[in-house]
């Protein structure tokens, strides 16, 4: 009996290399496993029944949140492919603000139908192309089954705003918090560049204190600090506005250098002098007429001492202070005013006007709100109330979703309907596009059609409904034609969802299934992890 030959013994092996073919197979597996663990573990936040994250950073901070872009942004991911997943919900983010969770799980639903396919024998390029192409029909299908919004249709805006706050643990304030989003978005919109519309130019303030209804939106600019004179005036009427970069203060050495001061009357003479450089800058200040003044943040030293406080008070200047260098465009926007940078500019051309100028308290704190700005710019400030921090920061997120949804409308202006409708309707599509395909492309169409399935299934699953019957009976209800069938959730049944108001923009819908296709292509054209020394 003879021994068997290695492998890799014999003549043969002088001309044939070996390659191994199962590492390939095992990376793009690991990277499938890591990514579809990221998507299971945010499926239960999705939708309006959707479960809560309690997350605890390194330093005991916690948040309560279901906003799939702050879950993954706050989960520790060391796998180089579940990263993808989480730079994929960042991406959605960015593009449409909205439908963060559903971006990962439609990704991980195609990550599973490409593992089975896979399994079956077919090459991942194959796959690829073929996603590529039903993504590219997904579009279309999409597009055609959604109604245009006019902009000037409020209730059809405010409603878009309230899908999307429904699934947020504010959804009790919606009705409240969706009229305010698209009240903002609409002021900071540019007649004739509604596609170039900034969030940038809506601020964002929280305040401790008070309940989510006392949320307000203020046509003019809110600083959350309150006034540097205790002194001063707390209200100006037609205000001159002048906002300085340099300091009311005495100049300082470098740090490296130090002043030796031997005698008192060098140590007089020096106070003399700051007394000096001070009341020369408070006149040139009072000579322009500017009653209100703001001062950009310092670091190297105070940017007003408590002697230039002591002149201003006197002259009768409201003083606020410490404005942060990346407030600095959003001020002169909502003021139109430019930054002075020395004193030789401080002049009364440079100075802008304001009905208002005065310092409310809020819950406990002392705020400045400067209203009726001249020539103001298209700008905007939310001050968003909260009775504790995790509220009042959830809150926060919930807006900037419902303002993101409001932009996607500014700029895409089509409807659709929510509850799954979109992506049952997309699956049947596709799988009758599926039927008339032949070989490959055909098996790898009807996969992506079932794994958009996962939405209506996710949907169902977490408002405690049977999941399988529930998909079932809305593929039948779409099978005869009504394309806005979806899950009504609070119900428990299958409803038209257009009737129930429940709509979302289809920038969202486009931007998530064009997204998660792309991220599943990258992964499963993946076959080796190569580490490198840094």
């Amino acid at each position: 009996m003879t021994a068997p030959t290695a492998s890799g013994d014999g003549y043969k092996s002088a001309s044939v290399a070996y390659k191994d073919k199962s590492k390939p197979t095992d990376i793009r597996l690991s990277n499938i496993n890591a990514a579809k663990a990221v998507s299971d573990a945010i499926r239960t936040s999705l939708g309006p029944r959707g479960m809560d994250k309690m997350i605890q950073a390194g330093n005991g901070e916690v948040t309560i949140t279901n906003d799939g872009a702050t879950i993954l942004k706050q989960i520790n991911v060391i796998h180089p492919a579940a990263k993808m997943l989480v730079e994929l919900s960042r991406a959605q983010d960015i593009e449409a603000g909205d439908g963060t969770t559903t971006v990962v799980i439609i990704a991980g639903a195609l990550l599973n139908a490409a593992e089975k396919l896979l399994a079956r024998g077919i090459h991942p390029t194959a796959i690829s192309e073929a996603f590529q192409r039903a993504s590219t029909h997904a579009v279309e299908i999409l597009t055609n089954i959604s109604t245009p919004v006019e902009l000037q249709n409020h209730e059809q805006l405010v409603r878009s705003a309230s899908t999307s706050l429904n699934s947020k643990v504010v959804s009790q304030q919606s009705s409240l918090l969706a009229p305010l989003a698209v009240e903002a978005v609409l002021k900071v919109v540019e007649p004739g560049r509604e596609g170039a519309v900034n969030l940038s130019d809506i601020k964002v303030i929280k305040q401790l204190g008070g309940t989510v209804e006392d949320t307000e939106l203020i046509d003019g600019i809110v600083f959350s600090q309150r006034a540097a004179n205790l002194n001063g005036p707390k209200r100006i009427e037609k205000a001159k506005i002048g906002f300085i970069q340099f300091c009311i203060s005495p100049p300082k050495t470098d740090m490296d250098h130090n002043v030796i001061v031997s005698d008192y009357a060098a140590m007089d003479r020096v106070l003399k002098e700051e007394r000096a450089y001070i009341l020369n800058i408070v006149k040139q200040i009072k000579k322009a007429g500017c009653n209100v003044l703001l001062i950009q943040k310092s670091i190297l030293r105070d940017a007003v001492s408590d002697l230039a406080l002591h002149f201003l008070d006197k002259i009768k200047v409201l003083v606020i202070k410490d404005v942060e260098r990346e407030d600095v465009e959003f001020v002169c926007k909502s003021l139109n005013c430019r930054p002075i940078a020395s004193l030789d500019h401080f002049t009364s051309e440079n100075l802008s006007s304001a009905e208002l100028v005065e310092e409310v308290g809020i819950g406990g704190n002392r705020l400045i709100k400067i209203t009726g700005a001249q020539n103001a710019g298209k700008t905007v400030t939310l001050l968003v109330r909260g009775s504790n921090k995790l509220v009042l920061e959830e809150a926060d997120r919930s807006l900037h979703d419902a303002l993101c949804v409001v932009r996607c409308l500014v700029r895409k202006r089509a409807l659709i309907a929510g509850g799954g409708a979109p992506e049952i309707e997309v699956a049947l599509k596709l799988a009758a596009i599926a039927d008339q395909t032949e070989g490959v492309d055909s098996i790898c169409l009807r996969a992506y059609a079932n794994a958009l399935e996962i939405v209506p299934f996710t949907l169902a699953e977490n408002a405690g409904l049977n999941p399988i019957q529930t998909v079932t009976e809305l593929r039948n209800r779409h099978a005869k034609g009504e394309t806005s069938a979806g899950i009504n959730v609070r119900k428990g049944a299958i409803s038209d969802i257009l009737e129930e108001h429940v709509v979302q923009p289809l920038l969202v819908s486009i931007s998530a299934m064009t997204l998660a296709t792309e991220t599943v292509r990258s992964i499963l054209k993946i076959d080796d992890i190569v580490n490198t020394y840094t």
